[in-house]
């Protein structure tokens, strides 16, 4: 199953660090989060990523390219003009990266990505969030409802897009950042069926997929929801940030559950 990660849009609120790069490419330790979300679903053994990238696009695009020589041990031989690599540190990672516009919104980003996806069941979350979230069990949640989209229900401060959810998790409405707190809201780490690009109108650029897309797909009865009550945080502000760093720093990442994996695998 495939993984698209929405990486296009201009991170205004992160004004200080995406001057020069793309949100999605604002590092957390050393490396950007939009790394850190592909760790996790790396961690459940999806590999193959679709990333919708828009602005400063070049940037994703050489990070991927080069991601070789910038975590491996290279000899430069300037007399011979070669360039040896030593000791390769890579990831099974097959990464597609499609240039969606530097102005599209949301829905007609994912919309550009039909021809990559085909009629198969795919993953969808954003550049900008990570989460502890157990991805084997959203997958199986998703196939038990029967439904066209699965989106990971959180429950933060109450500032985004608040859902109405029923008690068997159908989500009967979808409202785009409502005032008040304590709702449940829309976390990203999706899981949808092939449907859900009927939802969104072709060529067209203004699409936002948390408003029509969305609400249509809750007023058919086909939105359906998975109540993650443990860790997920937005990097939506340099206090988000800064605050993702640190628990970096200090090894207490509740979203890192592959460096467990890695340790024991050094040992």
């Amino acid at each position: 199953m495939k993984v698209l990660i929405l990486a296009g849009g201009l991170g205004s609120r992160l004004s200080e660090e995406t001057k020069l790069i793309p949100k999605p490419m604002v590092e957390i330790g050393g490396k950007p989060i939009l790394w850190h979300i592909m760790k996790i679903y790396s961690y459940y053994g999806y590999n193959d990523f679709v990333i919708l990238t828009g602005y400063k696009s070049h940037v994703i695009k050489d990070y991927f390219v080069h991601y070789y020589q910038r975590y491996s041990d290279i000899t430069v031989d300037m007399l011979n003009n070669s360039v040896e690599i030593h000791k390769i540190k890579t990831e099974p990672w097959k990464v597609t990266m499609l240039y969606t516009g530097e102005n599209t919104m949301t829905g007609s980003r994912i919309k550009k990505a039909q021809d990559y996806i085909g009629n198969n069941p795919f993953m969808l979350t954003y550049g900008d969030g990570v989460s502890d979230i157990d991805i084997n069990r959203l997958v199986e949640h998703h196939k038990n409802t029967g439904r066209y989209l699965t989106l990971t229900a959180v429950r933060p401060s109450g500032k985004f897009g608040a859902l109405d959810i029923s008690q068997d998790g159908t989500i009967n409405s979808f409202q785009e950042k409502p005032d008040g707190d304590g709702s449940w809201i829309n976390g990203g780490f999706m899981v949808c069926e092939p449907e859900v690009f009927n939802y969104i109108e072709d060529n067209r650029d203004d699409v936002i997929f948390e408003r029509d897309p969305l609400e249509n797909l809750a007023s058919d009865g086909q939105l359906n929801s998975y109540k993650h009550t443990g860790f997920w945080y937005p990097m939506d502000t340099l206090k988000g940030k800064m605050d993702l760093t640190q628990m970096w720093k200090s090894e207490t990442a509740p979203w890192a559950l592959w460096l467990d994996k890695e340790k024991n695998n050094n040992v």
